[in-house]
């Protein structure tokens, strides 16, 4: 019934999520992948740039990302407690 036409439209409608890039910690939950997201800051007031990181639980369904993967993550509605994203494809596999 749902074509892929459908699909595309009501993702338009919702908006587009918030997607991060980053890399797998750690797989040992189940069906729960721990990202790790690098990214630099500037300070506010000396100008020095700041390395930073978040981490994110993710929801993967099949078990497929293992630890050392580059992972993209995509923002949805809470799973659980902690995990507010979801996979949505292995970039690089880790080696």
């Amino acid at each position: 019934m749902n074509s892929a036409a459908e699909k595309d439209q009501a993702t338009k409608d919702r908006g587009l999520k918030p997607v991060q890039l980053g890399l797998v910690t750690s797989d040992k939950g189940d069906r729960t992948i721990r990202v790790q997201v690098n990214y630099s800051t500037k300070h506010r007031l000396y100008g020095k740039f700041l390395r930073r990181r978040m981490v994110f639980h993710a929801h993967d369904e099949k078990n497929e990302a293992k630890t050392g993967d580059t992972v993209e993550i995509m923002a949805c509605k809470p799973i659980s407690k902690l995990k507010r994203w979801r996979l949505l494809r292995i970039v690089r596999a880790g080696a």
